[in-house]
């Protein structure tokens, strides 16, 4: 199962990638959302390889996430790969120069269940997929919205 979701944001290219890829913003915005997360290497720095632990609440239970950075190809792009129980997933983020002040925010995920469980819960998303697009779409337009207005 796929999910593709872009929105346009007024800054530079290098200026939305550096964002992006602050490490350390992010891990605190996760946890200012209740996440629990781990840098599982000892380098800081965002670079092929680097790896974390999440933990995530969802659905009432703290569901356990391992994830791994394999793509770094400053400015442009982030390739993570993420495990969850039986579920795989794989996120792809693209930044694309429309200008010189306009740039593409592209975030592109696929899904793959390894196990029954993972399958059924793929399945349910799939019936509510137009809800969970919609959402996708809101997310990433008031992120690129608060970076718009982070960096102008």
């Amino acid at each position: 199962m796929e999910f593709t979701s872009k929105v346009d944001i007024e800054a530079p290219l290098d200026k939305i990638f550096a964002e992006i890829s602050d490490i350390e913003k992010l891990e605190r915005r996760a946890m200012r959302r209740g996440v629990q997360v781990t840098r599982m290497d000892e380098n800081q720095t965002m670079r092929d390889g680097a790896a974390w632990r999440a933990r995530i609440p969802f659905r009432g239970k703290g569901r356990d996430v391992d994830v791994r950075l394999v793509r770094f190809n400053a400015p442009e792009e982030m390739v993570f790969e993420s495990t969850v129980g039986g579920l795989e997933a794989q996120t792809r983020i693209d930044c694309v120069a429309l200008s010189r002040s306009r740039t593409r925010l592209r975030v592109h995920s696929v899904l793959m269940p390894r196990t029954l469980s993972a399958r059924l819960l793929v399945q349910s998303l799939k019936l509510g997929r137009g809800r969970i697009d919609r959402g996708i779409d809101k997310a990433l337009a008031r992120f690129g919205a608060e970076l718009q207005d982070r960096l102008a």
